[in-house]
């Protein structure tokens, strides 16, 4: 079951069958997804997304969490942890949905969930995968405090690897 997590102006929780609409949204938009291996996606191809973001809670009781400000009814974006076979350690993500930029939402999400990952889960600090062109995700990671670690592909795609500081020391 995924927990629901608090910030100030944020709930962090399981996905919701409403969600798919938003969810779907941002996979359509080639704008949002030009940075994801996957690229754009229809429809059917979101749907498996969506559901196996859903599963992984099942299998690894940890996952990607729904974004919801807390005077809204919908999900803004998502962020979690991604751990797909082919990566080596989990990874610490976020995505917004459009319309909801530079208001701090992903970095509020990811400190939540950073230190929730390592009190409750007992993870260590966690990376992140990010496109060198993606200067928006840098910031976050910047702004989260996570350092250059260095330069790798992912599924043969460029990518710069961001290491997150412990929340426990």
């Amino acid at each position: 079951m995924t927990p629901v997590l608090h910030t100030t102006r944020l709930i962090l929780r399981g996905w919701q069958l409403e969600d798919f609409p938003y969810f779907a949204g941002f996979w359509a938009d080639p704008d949002r997804t030009r940075f994801f291996l996957s690229g754009v996606q229809t429809e059917a191809q979101s749907w498996v997304a969506f559901t196996s973001m859903a599963g992984e809670w099942t299998l690894r009781e940890y996952g990607m969490f729904a974004i919801q400000l807390k005077d809204a009814e919908h999900a803004i974006g998502h962020a979690g942890i991604w751990f797909p076979p082919d990566l080596e350690e989990p990874e610490m993500a976020w995505s917004l949905y459009p319309g909801n930029d530079g208001h701090g939402y992903a970095t509020e999400a990811a400190e939540k969930i950073l230190s929730w990952s390592q009190v409750e889960l007992g993870l260590p600090a966690l990376m992140s995968f990010v496109h060198p062109d993606n200067h928006a995700s840098i910031a976050v990671a910047q702004r989260l405090g996570a350092t250059f670690e260095r330069k790798t592909t992912l599924r043969d795609d460029p990518r710069l690897v961001f290491r997150h500081a412990s929340t426990l020391n």
